[in-house]
């Protein structure tokens, strides 16, 4: 999963970004969406776009610099891979929407495109997480955290989420079994070292979010020739 396109060698959520993540190899894009304040979903993971005083939450679309996309550029973008669209919704952001109207914005996008299979909905905070799920059992959906807590494979797949997209510092090989045996995937951000994307994929994780797809693409493919479990 190339993390915010391939960040490494494009500016990070852009449309050249996800465009240069398909060429090197990448199964899916993670991208992260805000909202402005004429209400244009957009593509942009810090609160505030660099140089501009206001959050994106209180700027109009128009005022953004030209490579902020919206979501649907992004999604056009990702034409042969799969997405991940992370929603913003931190409670401690400036743009925090309790009512979750971003959740029902963002999931109105994605259903009017036809192809539910092709998203994965993900956002540190569950109610929102819960939010898409209530209105598009269709979409997949992921809970995002830092540390994971016990028991947290019961609490998703309660709710009737997919995944679980822990931390790679604090992911272990006990979590992915746990997980794997409840009926959850398992996706891990953000891994840029070759060593620890290989015993990523020994413990049968199902997506790394990764900085630099072609190397993980290259560590992949070479499991595959040698057998290892992908």
């Amino acid at each position: 999963m190339a993390h915010r396109g391939a960040s490494r060698v494009e500016r990070e959520n852009t449309v050249p970004a996800f465009r240069r993540a398909a060429q090197l190899g990448a199964d899916a894009v993670e991208l992260d969406v805000r909202r402005t304040s004429d209400g244009v979903l957009v593509v942009h993971h810090d609160v505030r776009v660099a140089r501009l005083a206001l959050p994106i939450s209180e700027t109009v679309y128009a005022e953004l610099p030209d490579y902020v996309p919206t979501l649907g550029e992004a999604l056009d973008a990702c034409v042969g891979m799969w997405v991940n669209v992370e929603i913003k919704n931190d409670p401690d952001d400036p743009d925090f929407d309790e009512s979750e109207s971003i959740a029902d914005e963002t999931i109105a996008n994605l259903v009017a495109r036809g192809e539910d299979d092709r998203w994965l909905i993900s956002c540190f905070r569950i109610e929102t997480v819960d939010r898409c799920h209530a209105i598009a059992p269709a979409i997949r959906t992921a809970w995002l955290c830092s540390d994971v807590p016990d028991g947290v494979e019961d609490l998703l797949l309660g709710k009737g989420h997919a995944a679980l997209h822990p931390s790679v510092k604090h992911l272990t090989r006990s979590t992915v079994a746990a997980c794997h045996a409840a009926g959850l995937q398992v996706n891990t951000w953000t891994c840029d070292d070759p060593a620890r994307i290989a015993q990523l994929i020994e413990w049968g994780t199902d997506g790394v979010c990764t900085n630099v797809p072609d190397v993980a693409r290259t560590i992949i493919d070479q499991s595959l020739r040698s057998g290892e479990p992908v």
